[in-house]
């Protein structure tokens, strides 16, 4: 009899040991990569190893490398944590092991993302058509947004890239904010656009779409592509959705909106008027494992065009069954074929949280920016950004200290966040996005912070 119990316990206690310890940890790695390789290297076993040994050696061996980005005090990189519904049924997902390409492979996980969509759509507040791809992260959800965008807008011009590919194709414009994140970039290289295909339009010191420039850039005919961003990855600012799909399909040109973490604004009341319009685009791309806090990896792509998201993605095989009894097989809205089912999770975390949880976090997690920012301008540090949304950009004097002070802070271990460049200049990039921050957080990391500016002058 295979012994399940022994290493799946020893998963159970290693796992609830590392979240029990969560909020007091250090909040950075502990080991360098010289210790991990010792840790865990050395020459391949020529024979087997118990199991639970195996767990048990694997968790010992990883401890000091792991970034707590659970933490409650993780402020990098628009990184959610996990919430118990969420956490739990991903262990289920993963225990299941469902293949969830079809329907026919996997009944319950189909219907799951089916139950899940419509919730994310309506929650969204997009359009009752919209299809809804469960994909890995914002990275294959603008990858597949866009593969939608390009199908449809050569389809209009009379050009079929399915059976032609690109090579005669008539040429796309992508029209896109200077400061756009570089996904989308990469996006268009996976698609065989290239990036010079892109169409720099100018934006404001807070990262936005000028729609002056982006009017003065659209041109009268011909293939285009409009990409909006609701979140600036250093800001959070939000482009002027309305004005811009207004003014894109005038022209006849697919919106495509980048809304990684900010589409989650749609949720709530306080912050919903700056998505204004945003039912209006034409595909969208966001992530569940940052304000929803399911665990990674889980993106999401939504389209107004199922026909056009279909047309891209879809795959037929004789040996597969597929459309069994009409039902939705997942592989037509997303890259993969083989694929877990990560719906699930989703699912979870929605039916947990419900709307007035999802609604809780996210303005918890505003009004902690805002906090962020009060409590170091109130101590002479420079506030970069209006704080619209979850991200808090500071600068200590100039470049040089600035990172001295990030590299310090991510040192020290009560709190981490990371570095970047904002418009040229070296910055602090505070992002908050777990559903377990609290102000004590907040006030305890702004500490921290202070002591390592001071530290560092």
């Amino acid at each position: 009899m295979v012994d399940w119990e022994g290493p799946l316990s020893e998963a159970y206690e290693r796992a609830t040991k590392y979240l029990g310890e969560l909020p007091d940890r250090r909040v950075g790695p502990r080991a360098t990569s010289e210790e991990l390789h010792k840790a865990l290297g050395g020459p391949l076993p020529t024979a087997p190893t118990e199991p639970r040994d195996v767990i048990a050696q694997l968790a010992e061996g990883v401890e000091d490398g792991l970034l707590p980005s659970g933490s409650g005090r993780f402020f990098g990189f628009v990184f959610g944590g996990a919430t118990p519904a969420a956490l739990a049924a991903d262990w289920l997902t993963t225990t299941w092991d469902q293949n969830a390409g079809l329907y026919a492979a996997s009944p319950a996980g189909a219907v799951a993302e089916d139950v899940a969509a419509r919730w994310l759509v309506e929650l969204f507040g997009l359009p009752g058509v919209t299809s809804v791809g469960f994909v890995t992260g914002a990275q294959m959800a603008n990858f597949t947004g866009l593969a939608a965008a390009r199908h449809d807008v050569l389809r209009r011009a009379g050009w079929d890239a399915n059976l032609d590919g690109l090579i005669g194709a008539p040429p796309i414009r992508v029209l896109a904010g200077a400061e756009r994140h570089d996904t989308i970039d990469r996006a268009l290289r996976f698609l065989g656009l290239g990036t010079n295909c892109i169409v720099p339009i100018a934006v404001d010191g807070q990262g936005r779409i000028r729609v002056e420039a982006l009017e003065s850039a659209l041109e009268d005919e011909g293939p285009q592509i409009v990409c909006a961003q609701v979140g600036n990855v250093n800001t959070g600012a939000i482009d002027p959705i309305r004005e811009i799909c207004d003014l894109a399909h005038q022209r006849g040109a697919w919106v495509h909106v980048d809304g990684a973490f900010g589409l989650w604004a749609a949720v709530s009341d306080e912050l919903r008027s700056l998505v204004d319009g945003i039912d209006l685009a034409d595909s969208w791309a966001s992530d569940a494992h940052k304000w929803l806090n399911v665990p990674y990896d889980s993106g999401l792509v939504l389209c107004a065009h199922p026909e056009a998201h279909r047309a891209a993605m879809s795959i037929r095989a004789a040996y597969l069954i597929q459309d069994e009894n009409g039902e939705r097989d997942p592989l037509d809205y997303n890259p993969e074929f083989s694929r877990r089912a990560r719906g699930i999770p989703v699912y979870a975390a929605l039916r947990a949280l419900g709307r007035s949880g999802i609604a809780e976090i996210v303005d918890r997690c505003h009004a902690l920016a805002v906090r962020f920012a009060d409590a170091l301008r109130a101590e002479g540090v420079e506030v970069l950004n209006e704080v619209v949304l979850n991200q808090v950009l500071v600068r200590f004097g100039d470049d040089e200290l600035t990172r001295r002070v990030v590299d310090a802070v991510q040192q020290e271990g009560t709190c981490w966040m990371s570095g970047t460049t904002w418009q040229g200049r070296a910055a602090m990039r505070i992002s908050v996005s777990n559903w377990t921050t609290d102000e004590f957080d907040v006030d305890r990391s702004v500490q921290a912070i202070l002591r390592c500016l001071r530290a560092q002058q």
